[in-house]
């Protein structure tokens, strides 16, 4: 999914991702593409994230699940340089190791929503670009809320 900075800009604004947070988003991940899981008939979802030749750049660098559960990931490296992936999951962070021209999977439970950030450690790459995060949509359960008044925001 190829867009302009305004079609971004949009879509980030139509996803409710320029709420709070809005500004590590918007400057960390500033220059990638946004992408959406897909979910298959059983609930689970499903997406793809790639390195491409001499980018250092997860493309999507943003994706986005719809609501909190498992999603099954297939990371690929089309680079000509070994990178990894160091994914979130809940209770156990998954590791995978991507030689060059080569491909991963994994599954992560992400059960809430929120942003839940990943890179590769490798080297430089991190500082380099190769950060991105999944956005999981959805409200907070109530029992999960914290219990104060709404604080200002600046």
């Amino acid at each position: 999914m190829t867009s302009t900075a305004h079609e971004r800009s949009d879509l980030i604004s139509k996803l409710g991702l320029d709420a709070q947070n809005k500004a590590s988003l918007g400057r960390v991940l500033a220059t990638g593409n946004i992408g959406q899981a897909t979910e298959k008939a059983d609930g689970r979802m499903q997406g793809t994230i790639r390195i491409n030749p001499d980018e250092l750049v997860w493309d999507p660098q943003i994706l986005v699940m719809p609501h909190g559960g498992d999603i099954d990931l297939e990371i690929i490296n089309d680079d000509l340089n070994t990178h990894c992936a160091l994914l979130p999951s809940n209770g156990d962070r998954k590791f995978i190791w991507l030689v060059n021209h080569s491909r991963g999977r994994a599954t992560l439970n992400l059960d809430g929503p929120g942003y839940y950030w990943y890179g590769s450690p490798t080297g430089n790459d991190e500082g380099r670009g190769l950060t991105g995060v999944i956005v999981v949509l959805g409200d907070v359960p109530p029992e999960a809320r914290l219990d104060r008044p709404d604080q200002p925001r600046p």
